[in-house]
């Protein structure tokens, strides 16, 4: 079931970078896998899928020694402070920083552990309530104030559109979103390099694509519904 959903997503994937006007190198598909079994895993990675997004530290930590170790785990859920020391050197990317009093934690945790982490600053675009990320007027002064931290690297922005069963609906997010990474890489902050956009998931990832993503975060569409109750 795995294999073939994956090749169904790679394949909408390909259309709609294409319809866009697209490579489709150009956008990397991350295999949701929060609350899936190491086994479900594996069958994702056996197809070439190498980049991995977890929504809780504690699963990582979980996963992380069972499976291959060139597999590229992305932090995507929200992140405590302290928990940041358990993940700094097992992600090559924490998708959802949100405040200047995380970064400060995750750099100096970087610092101790002399590694350089690439993140990506969660914007709240459609200013949900029950969702994390800053305002998008306040994401500029952010960058510029994480920038000047040591061991943090910011390589983009981040969203979590509403949950709608017309992707169309979030267009207006994605492309206020693009709009806003457009508007920061013409700032010219220095260590701020403006070239992930993390948007889109299984219900609207084609959209996300048409509007320039470059991560897409799929989960259902390849693991199927997910388990909450399973005790983590």
């Amino acid at each position: 079931m795995v294999e073939k959903n994956i090749s169904e997503v790679k394949k909408r994937i390909s259309e709609a970078a294409k319809a866009a006007g697209r490579n489709e190198n150009e956008v990397t598909l991350i295999a949701v896998s929060k609350t899936k079994p190491v086994e479900m895993i594996k069958e994702a990675y056996d197809t070439g899928i190498r980049d991995f997004g977890e929504n809780k530290v504690q699963e990582i930590m979980e996963k992380y020694p069972l499976l291959p170790s060139d597999i590229r785990w992305h932090l995507i859920g929200h992140l405590q402070t302290n928990k940041v020391k358990y993940i700094i050197d097992k992600v090559c990317m924490i998708h959802s920083v949100d405040s200047l009093k995380l970064a400060e934690e995750i750099s100096r945790q970087a610092v101790k552990h002399n590694v350089t982490v690439d993140i990506l600053i969660e914007v709240n675009v459609a200013a949900e309530v029950s969702k994390f990320g800053v305002r998008p007027e306040e994401a500029i002064d952010l960058c510029r104030n994480i920038s000047t931290l040591p061991g943090i690297r910011i390589r983009g922005l981040m969203t979590v559109a509403p949950f709608t069963s017309d992707p169309e609906e979030n267009r207006p997010v994605f492309c206020a979103l693009r709009q806003l990474f457009v508007d920061i890489d013409g700032k010219n902050i220095d260590n701020v390099c403006m070239d992930c956009l993390s948007m889109g998931m299984s219900g609207d990832y084609t959209v996300a694509i048409e509007e320039g993503a470059t991560f897409v975060r799929v989960g259902t569409s390849i693991f199927g519904q997910r388990d909450y109750g399973v005790e983590r």
